[in-house]
């Protein structure tokens, strides 16, 4: 069965040499157990036991990954590329409702999105990742549209407020699943998705009130990139 994050082309793939089926299952064993280390330790987490986490041998792990960096860069590319395939399978879940409902498409991507701990990994990607890479802007092109293709539905049918944008929905998301200091990431786990439905429960309209400021977009999370969006 495909999952969702699994049903469309990884982006900044393509020059990632054809794996074994076990060797595709190990790397891929590898790059989910050091997110889920680098969410609970940061950068420093120790290599040996992102292995152990991930139930291969220290050799296995730098026969794929020979350094930090280059598994750091990994984690980001699957951490988006899974971000990506979950907008877009939502997008075309609201194309085939065409048109009743689509808050609800929008709503089951926000969900499944905060169990990527894309606030966890806030960090570790603007200090450790190249943003100027290739892969990367291809995966932050096809997530601006996606995301935003949904939400425009949404506000279409009169569900979405129409004084938010993509920014502030990815804001809250990162926030939820960003722990606090001295807090347990196993105790945000168990309220992340009732507070992120209280948020989205404040985007539908009509709106309750009048938001302060402007709207969050997704230049605001790289402004690094403004030339290369102008």
């Amino acid at each position: 069965m495909t999952t969702a994050a699994e049903s469309v082309r990884p982006a900044g793939s393509a020059r990632t040499p054809k794996l074994r089926a076990d060797a595709s299952r190990n790397r891929e064993r590898i790059v989910l157990a050091a997110r889920d280390a680098f969410v609970e330790h940061g950068a420093d987490a120790p290599l040996d036991e992102i292995a152990k986490r991930a139930g291969v041998g220290n050799a296995t792990l730098y026969r794929n990954f020979p350094d930090r960096t280059a598994l750091i860069h990994e984690v980001a590319l699957l951490v988006k590329n899974r971000i990506l395939a979950l907008a877009e399978t939502a997008t075309a879940e609201a194309d085939a409702l065409d048109g009743d409902g689509p808050f609800d498409a929008l709503q089951r991507f926000a969900h499944a999105t905060v169990a990527e701990k894309v606030g966890g990994l806030c960090t570790l990607f603007t200090s450790h990742v190249d943003p100027h890479d290739p892969g990367l802007i291809e995966i932050r092109e096809r997530l601006r549209s996606a995301v935003n293709g949904l939400m425009e539905r949404a506000r279409a049918a009169g569900e979405l407020r129409p004084d938010v944008d993509h920014g502030d929905l990815f804001i809250a998301m990162s926030q939820l699943t960003r722990p606090l200091p001295g807090t347990s990431c196993r105790l945000l786990d168990d309220f992340v998705h009732r507070h992120l439905q209280l948020f989205l429960d404040g985007l539908r309209a009509p709106a309750r009130s009048v938001l302060p400021g402007r709207a969050a977009t997704f230049e605001d999370f790289h402004p690094e990139l403004t030339d290369h969006h102008a």
